[in-house]
């Protein structure tokens, strides 16, 4: 089968969730497929799989509304797309976008690195829910990253498409943590500091927690870095790394007693299960989507009690109730892979294929009727 898959959406720098999804997709599928990527910045590749490439408009461009002209002379047997806004006036091929999640219904607050024009239109996109289903009703087939996410496409009835199932992963090849070396008391968070990721209750948990040190791991501006470390409880120990390598956050969640997340909102949480990979056990908010990728070995909290954070990573106080939870880490996260999620894009992109196909047949029937 010949598949080209929009990787236009990978960083140049360091990957984000939406880039690395795309990236371990590509990669995991070149092995089944016959790949050919879309980029529109060539410095991408540095983050991407050694498969053939096609250099085109960026997506942020005028231009993506002609982009499937471009695309139909390419001759694939099928398009996917990691996101759901990939032009498709005109196209001639079958096609499967990407809803990750519905966060920003509720949080409307845009990603910060998009231009201003796109961060206003993304404002107004999100007071309704009827765009989104001007988009996802472009393609054969959509796809999203959970059940939870699936669910509440349903409840809210963005499409009228087939809804699978093409899920996260750890990344392959990390060296799981030795379960008799010693265990730091400290706790990684891994995540955005966007309002609704909640850290402000994991800072106030910290405070009955003055022999843990709090990492918070990734990038954060000057602002927001202020305003954050004025709700650090007196005493607590709390450090703010601006953004650390892989191998750097691999090396941290080695030796950490938990990784922690109180986010109200996710796709699906990635950090959760790359901790899980390592044999770090998780503490996180009790949310749906938490829940069903943390499964019963992740440890959960009430995301607007800090008391209730702070009794979770006291739990993980005792040597065998740790060593418990990290072996249930372990298992939760072997039941996820890019293999398996590889299968199940590839199960999509057939039944896009043919759906795409039948959908042709008829339209010629109804010609010829005519």
């Amino acid at each position: 089968m010949r598949v080209l898959i929009d990787a236009r959406f990978t960083r140049t720098d360091h990957h984000d969730g939406i880039s690395r999804y795309g990236a371990s997709l590509i990669e995991a599928l070149a092995a089944r497929a016959e790949v050919t990527m879309l980029v529109s910045d060539t410095r991408q590749l540095a983050l991407l799989p050694d498969v053939p490439y096609r250099l085109i408009n960026s997506p942020l461009s005028p231009a993506e509304l002609f982009v499937a002209r471009r695309l139909n002379g390419l001759r694939a047997d099928a398009v996917f797309c990691p996101m759901q806004t990939m032009g498709s006036l005109g196209r001639r091929y079958p096609l499967v976008l990407t809803l990750h999640d519905l966060i920003y219904y509720q949080n409307r607050t845009p990603p910060g690195f998009l231009p201003l024009p796109v961060r206003l239109l993304w404002r107004l996109y999100h007071l309704a829910y009827w765009p989104q289903r001007l988009l996802l009703n472009r393609a054969d087939v959509v796809v999203t990253i959970s059940e939870t996410t699936r669910s509440l496409m349903q409840r809210h009835r963005l499409t009228r498409r087939p809804i699978r199932i093409v899920g996260n992963a750890p990344q392959p090849g990390s060296a799981v943590r030795d379960p008799q070396a010693p265990v730091e008391k400290t706790l990684v968070y891994m995540g955005s500091f966007m309002p609704y990721k909640n850290v402000e209750t994991v800072l106030a948990g910290m405070a009955g927690l003055p022999d843990y040190t709090l990492h918070l791991l990734s990038r954060i501006t000057p602002q927001r870095k202020r305003e954050l470390e004025d709700l650090v409880p007196a005493g607590a120990r709390v450090v703010f790394h601006n953004g650390v390598s892989d191998d750097e956050y691999a090396l941290m969640l080695r030796s950490a007693t938990a990784l922690v997340t109180l986010s109200r909102a996710e796709g699906y949480g990635l950090p959760v299960i790359e901790a899980m990979a390592l044999g770090t056990p998780v503490i996180a908010a009790d949310t749906p989507i938490f829940r069903e990728v943390g499964g019963t070995a992740a440890l959960y909290a009430d995301p607007d009690s800090p008391e209730d954070f702070t009794r979770a990573v006291r739990t993980l106080d005792d040597p065998a109730g740790w060593k418990e939870r990290s072996a249930a880490g372990l298992a939760q996260a072997a039941t996820y892979s890019w293999d398996k999620s590889a299968d199940s894009l590839l199960e999509a992109l057939e039944e896009a294929a043919a759906l795409h196909a039948a959908s042709r047949n008829a339209r010629t029937k109804r010609a010829q009727n005519r």
